[in-house]
């Protein structure tokens, strides 16, 4: 799936929405090492952005994106309309994230 098909608005700018395919979602369980905790830990002795576990983040996004393009793509999409992330965090260190949106078929808007 192109990336600029799929949109965190209720519509694609310049497209009509044929079929509603249903939701659509991707999720991983992370959780931190060792190794990142005590990084984690120094960073934040110093203030600021704590790399670690930013990069952790967007490790975790990227691959719950990934997966719900994929459910998509499954179902025959073209398109994510309304796509949202959410994260839980299951017990201490786990954390759940989850990318979810609308499968949808569209064609380009008549002029």
């Amino acid at each position: 799936m192109q990336h600029d098909m799929i949109t965190g608005t209720f519509e694609l700018a310049g497209y009509n929405v044929t079929k509603n395919l249903g939701i659509v979602r991707g999720i991983t369980v992370r959780s931190r090492s060792i190794v990142g905790n005590v990084l984690g830990g120094l960073q934040s002795l110093f203030g600021g952005n704590i790399s670690v576990y930013t990069n952790l983040c967007e490790q975790a996004r990227t691959e719950a994106f990934d997966l719900m393009c994929k459910h998509a793509d499954q179902l025959g999409a073209n398109a994510v309309i309304a796509l949202r992330y959410d994260a839980t965090e299951l017990m201490d260190g786990l954390t759940e994230v989850l990318c979810y949106g609308t499968a949808v078929r569209v064609e380009p808007a008549s002029r």
